[in-house]
Protein backbone atom coordinates (compact mmCIF):
# COMPACT_ATOMS: atom_id res chain seq x y z
CA UNK A 1 0.00 0.00 0.00
CA UNK A 2 1.08 2.90 -1.00
CA UNK A 3 1.56 6.41 0.94
CA UNK A 4 -1.05 8.60 -0.59
CA UNK A 5 -3.57 5.34 -0.48
CA UNK A 6 -2.84 5.07 3.11
CA UNK A 7 -3.10 8.59 3.51
CA UNK A 8 -6.73 8.93 1.51
CA UNK A 9 -8.14 5.97 3.45
CA UNK A 10 -7.30 7.74 6.89
CA UNK A 11 -8.54 10.80 5.69
CA UNK A 12 -11.99 8.53 4.55
CA UNK A 13 -12.23 7.18 7.92
CA UNK A 14 -11.72 10.36 9.93
CA UNK A 15 -14.34 12.05 7.63
CA UNK A 16 -16.78 9.44 8.92
CA UNK A 17 -15.83 9.63 12.45
CA UNK A 18 -16.62 13.10 12.09
CA UNK A 19 -19.95 12.90 10.30
CA UNK A 20 -20.78 10.23 13.03
CA UNK A 21 -20.09 13.05 15.87
CA UNK A 22 -22.03 16.07 13.89
CA UNK A 23 -24.54 13.34 14.05
CA UNK A 24 -24.54 12.00 17.18
CA UNK A 25 -26.95 14.77 19.63
CA UNK A 26 -29.48 13.64 17.34
CA UNK A 27 -29.38 10.02 17.60
CA UNK A 28 -30.97 7.29 19.56
CA UNK A 29 -29.87 6.66 22.26
CA UNK A 30 -28.45 3.13 21.47
CA UNK A 31 -26.44 4.67 18.97
CA UNK A 32 -25.41 6.87 21.21
CA UNK A 33 -24.49 4.13 23.57
CA UNK A 34 -22.97 1.62 20.71
CA UNK A 35 -20.19 4.78 19.79
CA UNK A 36 -19.09 5.63 23.46
CA UNK A 37 -18.38 1.48 23.33
CA UNK A 38 -16.60 1.14 20.15
CA UNK A 39 -14.81 4.50 21.02
CA UNK A 40 -13.77 3.04 24.57
CA UNK A 41 -12.79 -0.37 23.11
CA UNK A 42 -9.97 2.17 20.75
CA UNK A 43 -9.15 3.93 23.39
CA UNK A 44 -8.48 1.48 25.72
CA UNK A 45 -6.23 -0.77 23.16
CA UNK A 46 -4.44 2.59 22.34
CA UNK A 47 -3.23 2.89 26.29
CA UNK A 48 -2.70 -0.78 26.62
CA UNK A 49 -0.49 -0.47 23.69
CA UNK A 50 1.55 2.46 25.19
CA UNK A 51 1.94 1.15 28.80
CA UNK A 52 3.14 -2.25 27.24
CA UNK A 53 5.64 -0.51 25.00
CA UNK A 54 6.91 1.79 27.88
CA UNK A 55 6.87 -1.07 30.42
CA UNK A 56 9.44 -3.24 27.55
CA UNK A 57 11.19 0.09 26.89
CA UNK A 58 12.20 0.45 30.67
CA UNK A 59 12.83 -3.18 31.64
CA UNK A 60 15.51 -3.56 29.10
CA UNK A 61 16.64 0.25 28.88
CA UNK A 62 16.16 1.12 32.58
CA UNK A 63 14.52 4.56 33.49
CA UNK A 64 17.45 6.72 33.06
CA UNK A 65 18.39 5.33 29.24
CA UNK A 66 21.33 2.70 30.52
CA UNK A 67 21.19 -0.74 29.29
CA UNK A 68 20.36 -2.95 32.08
CA UNK A 69 23.08 -5.03 33.42
CA UNK A 70 21.01 -8.03 34.35
CA UNK A 71 20.16 -8.34 30.84
CA UNK A 72 23.62 -8.48 29.36
CA UNK A 73 23.88 -11.65 27.59
CA UNK A 74 27.42 -13.92 28.37
CA UNK A 75 29.29 -15.36 25.80
CA UNK A 76 29.70 -19.21 26.37
CA UNK A 77 32.35 -20.83 24.96
CA UNK A 78 33.05 -24.77 24.29
CA UNK A 79 33.80 -27.10 26.93
CA UNK A 80 36.77 -28.44 26.70
CA UNK A 81 37.45 -32.56 25.79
Amino acid sequence: MSSESFLKEVQAIAEKFLLKLQKLPKAEPVEIVSFSVVLLFIVTVLVLTIIACSCCCCSCCGCDGRPDARRKKSQVSPAAH
